[in-house]
């Protein structure tokens, strides 16, 4: 495998392991009832990590089809030589519904607007449409809230020409919670529509529920295919699911000091002077700040490792570099690497606890990743590939 070397103007990238995403798809695949189709879900350009290198990667390790939040995303996708099918699971505009057509994406459809919209775009270009039939079992977002007016728009939707009623679903609003009633609801209402289904002949090739919490939860929940989303980029939806398979964090965000230098006690630092120095210390500057998506909630809060040593963030995260506490550093040099998410030496700056410093979740804190930060692809220890804005 060759090497791919390039230079950044800012000594600062996040790190992304495809052999992580590799694994973490295999390992979800072995917990799967036979015949389990997987769903990779790489809407927000991957969850920040890389839509294209990631689908890519879980396709070739036992994904059969991908999920996207919007039609751009898919459209990027094909353009990018995806030939796989392509769910988008959010809403598009009934205008743009012959850009679905023309580039064989699936669509989302939990109206009679936007059906026959897709309906029209099908007939005219001679091409089908695929959809995945939306229902609302509890979320209170997207799809029919009854089961009845759900089963009467599949026979709707079968009986239209050019119109391929490929799948059905649902999604789940508390299976990141233990032993959760409302989820088992859920579980009882998308049973009874299956059932529906069923009674009236209805044969839907697709129907899922369960989301990565889902997965690892809810074993014996029915359906044919899953949607694996934050589980296959190496993290557990909370800490409530079981810790049932090995994941492993494909992300590592990493700069480096770009300046060191020694104050006196009593120094203040960054804007709004809120932090003050008790004794002499080494402050380093790292060019990330919260325009890289790095939150200026973790203004001295943050954490990073130096050297293999924990250091604090001190003053306000600015908008283009942070402050370090790095007195702690033996030997801390000029151009030393900063781990800011992910594994240096011995520790790791877990996603888990920046997501608690800041009051969210790990899902918006690898997602809100910078543009402008670049992605390094990793595999089999080499860089293979160099992604920038």
């Amino acid at each position: 495998m060759k090497e791919v070397e390039g230079k950044f103007i800012r000594p600062t990238w996040a790190e992304i392991n495809l052999d992580s995403i590799a694994h973490n798809v295999r390992e979800v695949s072995k917990i799967l009832p036979p015949g389990t189709g997987i769903m990779a879900v790489v809407k927000a350009n991957g969850y920040g990590h890389g839509a294209l290198q990631i689908a890519e990667t879980a396709l070739q390790n036992g994904a059969s089809c991908l999920g996207v939040a919007a039609a751009d995303e898919g459209i990027d996708l094909r353009e990018g030589g995806i030939t796989a099918p392509i769910l988008i699971l959010g809403h598009t505009p009934t205008d743009c519904v012959d850009l679905i057509v023309s580039h064989g994406l699936a669509q989302t459809v939990y109206s009679r607007e936007l059906l026959y919209a897709l309906h029209e775009a099908a007939v005219a270009a001679n091409r089908p449409a695929a959809i995945h039939i939306k229902v609302d079992t509890g979320m209170g977002r997207l799809g029919f809230t009854g089961l009845e007016e759900a089963v009467e728009f599949a026979k709707e939707a079968q009986a239209l020409e050019g119109i391929v009623v490929e799948g059905i679903f649902t999604h789940f609003a508390t299976s990141d919670e233990h032993d959760s009633p409302y989820a088992q609801e859920q579980m009882r209402r998308w049973g009874a529509l299956r059932q529906r289904l069923q009674d009236a002949g209805l044969n839907i090739p697709l129907q899922h529920i369960s989301n990565s919490a889902g997965i690892l939860q809810y074993t014996e929940c029915p359906g044919n295919m899953v949607r694996l989303g934050i589980s296959m980029y190496g993290y557990y939806p909370s800490d409530e699911v079981p810790q049932r398979l090995e994941l492993r964090p494909a992300m590592r965000f990493v700069s480096h000091i770009v300046h060191l230098k020694e104050v006196p006690a009593g120094t203040k630092i960054s804007y709004g002077a809120t932090y003050e120095t008790t004794a002499s210390a080494k402050i380093a500057t790292i060019p990330v700040g919260y325009a890289d998506g790095y939150s200026r909630l973790l203004s001295s809060k943050g954490e990073a490792l130096v050297r293999g040593v924990r250091v604090p963030v001190v003053g306000r995260v600015c908008m283009d570099q942070l402050m370090l506490d790095v007195s702690a550093v033996p030997g801390v040099e000029n151009g030393d690497e900063v781990v800011l998410y992910g594994q240096q030496g011995d520790d790791r700056i877990r996603l888990e606890e920046v997501a608690e410093k800041i009051g969210t979740i790990t899902y918006e804190v690898c997602c809100v990743l910078g543009r402008r930060v670049p992605r390094k692809y990793l595999q089999m220890g080499k860089t293979i590939q160099i992604q920038t804005m």
